[in-house]
């Protein structure tokens, strides 16, 4: 909590040396729509990751359990604990930093950007530099798309809580239900599989990451928020 504290500090300080604004341009007051914006991406994305990884499961003869030993303060926490995550680097990543450079350079060269820091950064977060070259690329390009998505959204949107409920849509499927995560076992356990995905299936949860969900919500955005809406919404 401190660290988001530290981020929200620095990032008003940064805007108001920077371009005299507050930190209301960044869209974190609470409105009808935006609260539409986050329940919808939030929703989206938890169908998204409880595809991809069921998916998965059923390829590897993986079957899940309710964890006997979860209770509901585990739950709490383990929530609680990914939204912490979740807005500390949408913070970073889709805040002031990103704000300032849609102003300098557009939105398609920022958010671009953004996807490959944000690609990088997982890199660190998953303990991955300096492993072999192939699962590094992986990684690059599937959280960078991720990365993508959640740029574009808070670009379109003008807003935070877009991408905030995409990308805690899928982080709350992905670590507190079905327990692929740093917290370990959460609500349903995982047996061990038969098999590692390999051929077709990988091809495809690869592709599912990397280009449906993000384009998907990158057509939907570039549709629904169009030059008009975006003038509307610079207005708000």
């Amino acid at each position: 909590m401190i660290g988001i504290l530290v981020v929200i500090v620095v990032s008003w300080l940064l805007l108001w040396l920077v371009s005299r604004e507050h930190l209301t341009v960044l869209g974190i007051k609470p409105s009808r729509r935006r609260l539409t914006e986050f329940g919808s991406g939030f929703v989206l994305m938890a169908i998204a990751c409880s595809i991809n990884l069921l998916w998965q499961a059923h390829f590897k003869g993986v079957s899940y359990t309710l964890n006997p030993d979860y209770g509901i303060m585990d739950g709490l926490t383990g929530i609680w604990w990914t939204v912490k995550a979740v807005l500390f680097e949408e913070l970073v990543y889709r805040g002031v930093l990103l704000y300032l450079l849609i102003k300098k350079i557009g939105i398609v060269k920022a958010c671009l950007i953004d996807a490959l820091v944000f690609g990088i950064y997982h890199w660190f977060s998953y303990g991955m530099f300096g492993s072999s070259i192939a699962p590094m690329i992986y990684v690059l390009l599937v959280t960078g798309a991720g990365g993508w998505m959640f740029a574009y959204a808070f670009a379109k949107t003008k807003s935070l809580f877009a991408p905030f409920g995409l990308h805690l849509g899928w982080n709350l499927i992905s670590i507190v239900v079905l327990s692929d995560g740093p917290l370990g076992n959460q609500l349903l356990i995982p047996s061990d599989g038969a098999a590692e995905l390999g051929g077709w299936p990988t091809l495809l949860f690869f592709l599912w990451q990397l280009l449906v969900a993000p384009g998907i919500v990158t057509w939907y955005l570039t549709k629904r928020y169009s030059d008009v809406s975006q003038k509307a919404l610079e207005q708000e």
